[in-house]
């Protein structure tokens, strides 16, 4: 296959991905963010490249963020979130820190490409994001591309989207906000 021709066929793959994406779902993930403060966040590989863009992102709309592995992380609790993200449904020390974070009262959402995981049972939501995924087992628009791929990238482009629909459906958010809650020592 060439170049032209995989790109192509990567598009269709995500416009399959896409349409498999209920919007009442899209919104009660975007309630999660919006009605709590301090937001915490995990993944790891790949995942955890684009769930961290995402963290990024919160930073810059204002939100109170933090990510698991930081050493400056706080402790979790009562009013907090945690957004998880496992794309096969089940990384044994994802799920340990959702363990952890639900006995201290944090609610817990799950980003997944497989709900069917078992560690995706501790989540109080699910955002599901159907696209094949590295170890998953549910119906998801399959891939030309290797291992999770096009969950990952999906997973980046829906989270983006959801940034633009929030600045969207809140006047209190503008992207000049935004741009002056970036890092400035770069």
């Amino acid at each position: 296959m060439d170049f032209h021709e995989l790109g192509s066929k990567i598009i269709e793959e995500y416009k399959d991905v896409f349409s498999r994406i209920d919007d009442r779902m899209i919104d009660a993930f975007i309630h999660e963010i919006t009605t709590h403060e301090r937001l915490f966040f995990i993944g790891v590989g790949r995942e955890g490249m684009m769930t961290r863009a995402f963290a990024m992102r919160m930073t810059h709309m204002g939100k109170e963020v933090h990510w698991i592995w930081d050493d400056t992380t706080p402790g979790i609790g009562e009013g907090d979130l945690l957004v998880a993200t496992i794309g096969s449904g089940e990384i044994g020390h994802i799920r340990y820190v959702c363990e952890r974070a639900k006995e201290h009262g944090a609610r817990i959402v799950i980003i997944t490409g497989s709900p069917s995981g078992n560690a995706v049972k501790l989540a109080d939501f699910v955002l599901f994001i159907p696209g094949q995924v590295y170890g998953g087992t549910d119906d998801v628009a399959p891939s030309v591309q290797p291992m999770g791929n096009l969950f990952e990238q999906s997973l980046l482009i829906v989270l983006d989207m959801i940034c633009i629909k929030m600045v969207d459906e809140n006047p209190d958010i503008t992207y000049e906000k935004m741009e002056k809650r970036h890092r400035n020592v770069e």
